[in-house]
């Protein structure tokens, strides 16, 4: 054969590789769209134990057909404090055996119909009008992309078994440590096993590899597989650093276990296997499932050990930072977005944070008002220049991932987070406007009648009552307090009134000095409208939510 017609067939390979990466990125993609935000809520709720979690992580992978996806969403969540380690190793253990359903996925010979299942998903993401199917459509484009790919790949890997020079270099692979090392360095190099391990299904089903080499080369992509999530872990606190370490020497450790096995007993191995498998690929298929399913059942009962291990391999704790002091952010990273599915989960615990940050420092500002503490009043300053670079830096990180794959629920609350951010930013200056306050009765001497003073302790309470739970509607995406918060936000209303009222009467009796009662109006006027700003942060996310389903309708 001559060199034309093998570049022919390389360039074959190339394109067939390149569509099946598009498909597999696609389909992977566009099933966090529109189911990433369930399956995140899924992954919150149902990882309190390690074997739930494992449980969790199977399905969850085998969804989303990327176990990278899922470490890197675990690693995140680590890093936001929402997982502890222990239940982060029992979801890896199940991404682990959830990312081999890929594999069997492709052992089955859909090529034929691929392009039936491309145009059926192309005609309806062309001819319907809801957001959401048009979504779900992508799905079966990516799906049918996918199959076209290893379609084209599967033909060029034919026509190489004619090719002398490519079979017997294919050959002359028989070093098991070099097996191992190619799996390692393709999957490195592609950040996804299920690739990997789909190329060798293909070559194995051509007769381009033997079957041991097939075996090695795919413990080799286990260990491979953990770059992404190490990638992801660097910019990370030490927990989620440790996280993705969890999955390192779980693939490490299970990867020298099946090796030293194979050594020993590589014909049983291969006989057991193909006793269950019609031809090569399907061997290859479930010798990737069998291997990751005896690596979880041998090593989950020493998953405390692993955690252990990754602990002792990033020692010490984070330094200790007052995140109320200091202009840091907690919860998302300024450099690095862990996960798209998860990017909006950890914006919201930053606009808790900043929403505790400016509740407390109106009540600080409301003290000091009354004691004139000059400390505290110095202190509402400084806080307020911290929550004015929460609100500047969670603003620019709203921007960054607004350009990324978000999930379809995340990307209808992104407006409205823009909104939450500005509200908290006016919470904090009302603060500053009543510590202006403040410094303004401290050097001229204005009095507050003891009476102006307990009503404005009223109206306080009923103000931090709704902003307490606007940020638990708003944090929760709870309407169960939409009445509550409607009902009270009426009576601040009724009650700014009714002060305004009483401060009038009050200057017509000569109870108070006009400087005293302009403090007052405006003091009454400013907590009135932190309760507006308030109630819009619980109505964000519910009216995003109602804007969207009228949108599809």
């Amino acid at each position: 054969m001559n060199a034309e017609k093998l570049m022919s067939m390389m360039l074959s390979m190339a394109g067939g590789l390149g569509l099946f990466l598009f498909g597999m990125s696609l389909m992977s993609e566009s099933i966090e769209k529109v189911a990433g935000a369930k399956l995140r809520r899924i992954l919150e709720i149902f990882t309190t134990n390690r074997f739930m979690g494992m449980i969790i992580g199977i399905v969850f992978t085998g969804i989303i057909q990327s176990s990278s996806a899922c470490t890197a969403m675990v690693v995140s969540f680590v890093n936001a404090g929402l997982m502890n380690l222990y239940q982060a190793a029992g979801v890896i253990f199940g991404a682990n055996i959830g990312t081999t359903i890929t594999s069997q996925l492709v052992s089955f010979n859909l090529s034929e119909i691929a392009p039936v299942i491309l145009l059926v998903g192309v005609l309806i993401a062309m001819f319907c009008g809801r957001q959401n199917i048009k979504q779900a459509a992508e799905i079966v484009i990516g799906f049918g992309i996918l199959f076209l790919g290893l379609q084209t790949m599967s033909g060029a890997m034919a026509g190489m078994r004619n090719v002398p020079e490519v079979v017997n270099f294919l050959g002359s692979l028989t070093n098991p440590f070099l097996a191992t090392l190619t799996g390692v360095l393709l999957t490195s190099v592609i950040q996804s096993s299920s690739v990997t391990v789909s190329i060798v299904l293909l070559m194995a089903n051509q007769d381009l590899l033997t079957l041991p080499i097939c075996l090695y080369i795919i413990l080799g992509c286990n260990i491979g597989a953990c770059t992404t999530a190490l990638l992801a872990s660097l910019s990370g606190k030490k927990d989620a650093k440790r996280a993705a370490l969890i999955h390192f020497w779980f693939n490490v450790i299970g990867t020298v276990l099946i090796y030293v096995i194979l050594m020993m007993a590589m014909e049983p191995v291969i006989n057991m296997i193909q006793a269950i498998s019609s031809d090569n690929g399907r061997f290859v298929a479930n010798a990737h499932t069998i291997i990751k399913i005896f690596q979880v059942i041998v090593l989950f009962p020493f998953s405390g050990l692993i955690v252990r291990l990754a602990s002792r391999c990033v020692p010490g704790e984070d330094k200790k930072i007052n995140y109320r002091e200091s202009y840091q952010l907690k919860y998302i990273g300024e450099k690095v977005v862990f996960n798209p599915a998860t990017a909006v989960v950890g914006v919201i615990r930053e606009l808790e944070r900043m929403a505790d940050l400016a509740n407390e420092n109106l009540n600080r500002a409301m003290n000091a008002l009354i004691t004139l503490d000059e400390e505290d009043i110095a202190e509402v300053y400084e806080v307020e220049k911290n929550i004015n670079f929460l609100n500047n830096a969670i603003t620019d990180y709203l921007v960054k991932i607004n350009q990324l794959t978000l999930p379809i629920e995340d990307l209808k609350s992104l407006g409205a987070l823009f909104h939450v951010v500005n509200d908290i930013e006016r919470i904090g200056d009302h603060a500053e406007n009543v510590a202006d306050a403040a410094r303004q009765r401290r050097e001229t001497g204005v009095n507050i009648s003891k009476e102006a003073q307990r009503e404005l302790g009223e109206m306080l309470d009923m103000v931090n009552k709704i902003i307490q739970d606007a940020i638990a509607m708003f944090a929760h995406s709870d309407d169960s307090k939409m009445q509550e918060v409607v009902e009270l936000e009426d009576r601040v209303d009724e009650k700014e009134r009714e002060l305004q009222m009483r401060h009038v009467q009050r200057l017509t009796r000569g109870e108070c000095t006009p400087e005293a009662g302009m403090i007052f109006s405006d003091i009454v006027s400013g907590l009135e409208r932190v309760s507006d700003h308030a109630t819009n942060i619980a109505f964000a996310i519910i009216a995003a939510e109602r804007e969207e389903e009228m949108a599809v309708e």
